[in-house]
């Protein structure tokens, strides 16, 4: 009984551990780039995860494989001036 009921512990502790570390874009929140330069609040969620953020007057969309959370900052793998070049 006490095998199974710390499998079941370290189970949703793993579980936690994950989504805690999933990025998930969230309309205002702040973007932050790689370098930690703030890049924008979101402005929008595509359907795919992806945050559209303006920046210097355009809209840009930053690939939701490029999220993380770090420091419990929505952070983007991506340095600002390869957000720039987004479309």
């Amino acid at each position: 009984m006490r095998k199974s009921w710390v499998a079941l512990a370290m189970g949703a502790f793993i579980s936690l551990s994950a989504l805690a570390q999933e990025a998930v874009a969230t309309e205002g929140k702040m973007l932050v780039a790689s370098n930690g330069a703030r890049l924008g609040a979101v402005y929008r969620v595509t359907d795919d995860g992806s945050a559209q953020v303006i920046i210097d007057g355009k809209m840009v969309t930053v690939p939701a494989s490029t999220l993380s959370v770090v420091d419990g900052k929505l952070t983007t793998s991506l340095s600002k001036s390869e957000v720039r070049k987004l479309k």
